[in-house]
């Protein structure tokens, strides 16, 4: 319920901010426009955000035929944490890494890289696509899902900025007010996923994903594994839409400036030194 209310409020600030934009860059107009294109995002976010957010990262649908030991890895715990058999995927990329979208535990999808399959043992495997269902089982997928979305949507908005301010047919500069959306537009986007995502639900979904795979040393050695090779290696698709950072297991970004703005993951020794912490005290079910 409180993760409904949050995407509620999500969706809401986002509408009015679209309404505001509109009404500075084209009065009573705009802000109509803006009014109904912000209204169209809501819907489409709620119903299709999932089906964007896996094409930006180019996944690809799998199944117990085309990649066998994975699904069925996903089908076991999906079964152990007692949720329906989500959707599963694999993205062609050589960074570490995994998610979980979806608007509900019964219209969920598990992504995992290339990269990933090959690093990790099986059981470390275990533990992160444990800690996936985890979040599908905390229903935080969603405003994640919407929030990577609702990002996208306002940095398509500051090119439409620049494009709108950018000279005139006369030659001469455009609407002032659009050159300072577009320097203040990008970061608001990453602000909106900082204020939505919170750091805790990594440290929720490493407690769940322990509970679900019985082991949290397993999750512990994969997310010290995925860190020291994640640093070196570009995850191209969420380079292009670091929106989708959040998403992750573990921030894939690599460029500097912005898009550390983008970065809503406690740190990997934190999260490692609790659950082994779990793994010393036996603090978790079974």
């Amino acid at each position: 319920m409180f993760n409904l209310m949050k995407t509620a409020i999500l969706m809401a600030a986002i509408t009015a901010l679209f309404i505001v934009i509109g009404g500075m860059l084209g009065g009573h107009e705009g802000m109509v426009l803006a009014l109904l294109f912000a209204l169209a995002m809501n819907f489409f976010s709620y119903w299709f955000s999932d089906k964007m957010v896996l094409r930006m990262t180019n996944a690809q649908e799998v199944d117990q035929n085309s990649a066998p030991q994975f699904y069925g890895l996903v089908k076991e715990l999906a079964a152990k944490a007692e949720l329906p058999m989500p959707k599963v995927y694999l993205i062609n990329e050589d960074s570490p890494n995994a998610f979980a979208t979806g608007r509900n535990p019964e219209h969920a999808a598990v992504a995992a890289t290339t990269g990933i399959l090959r690093i990790l043992s099986n059981r470390e495997l275990r533990g992160v696509m444990a800690h996936e269902l985890a979040h599908v089982k905390h229903r935080d997928i969603l405003i994640s899902t919407i929030a990577a979305t609702m990002a996208g949507a306002i940095s398509a908005l500051a090119n439409m900025a620049m494009l709108f301010g950018s000279r005139g047919s006369d030659g001469r500069s455009g609407n002032p007010i659009a050159g300072i959306l577009v320097a203040i537009l990008a970061p608001m986007a990453a602000g909106l996923i900082q204020m939505s995502i919170s750091r805790a639900r990594e440290y929720e979904a490493d407690r769940g994903g322990a509970e679900i795979a019985q082991d949290p040393e397993a999750l512990a050695s994969a997310l010290d594994k995925i860190h020291r090779y994640a640093s070196g290696i570009p995850f191209d698709a969420v380079e292009h839409h670091p929106e989708t950072a959040q998403m992750m297991i573990m921030n894939p970004l690599t460029a500097s400036g912005l898009s550390q703005l983008f970065s809503t993951h406690p740190a990997t020794a934190d999260r490692v030194a609790r659950l082994m912490e779990m793994a010393r005290t036996g603090s978790y079910p079974g």
